[in-house]
């Protein structure tokens, strides 16, 4: 069994791959090199993709997206509260002058 191990290990696959490891190990900066600088272009080519989408294709994209609707009974049945309820129409003024405020 011996024999066997120090076979794998001199001839056969072992070998191969301590070589090819070698090999690597004496290109490791230029490999890292080129692995950076892949990455770099695949990101400016994606931004450059995104960067140039067309005018017409944006406005079809949000021409698709669907609105809102609201039923126009509901519409008026929160105006009659506003109208009604001092407390909510505070809240709906402060909403419209900033709506971003939780």
């Amino acid at each position: 069994m011996n024999d066997k191990v120090k076979q794998f290990g001199s001839t056969g696959i072992g070998a191969k791959i301590k070589g090819l490891l070698r090999t690597v190990s004496a290109y490791k900066a230029f490999l890292f090199f080129l692995i950076v600088a892949s990455v770099y272009g695949y990101i400016l080519w994606r931004i450059n993709v995104f960067s140039n989408v067309s005018a017409n294709t944006a406005k079809e994209q949000a021409q698709k997206a669907s609105q809102p609707k609201i039923d126009a009974a509901t519409v008026e049945k929160i105006q009659k509260l506003q109208d009604n309820s001092q407390s909510v129409k505070s809240l709906f003024d402060s909403a419209r002058q900033n709506p971003f405020n939780e």
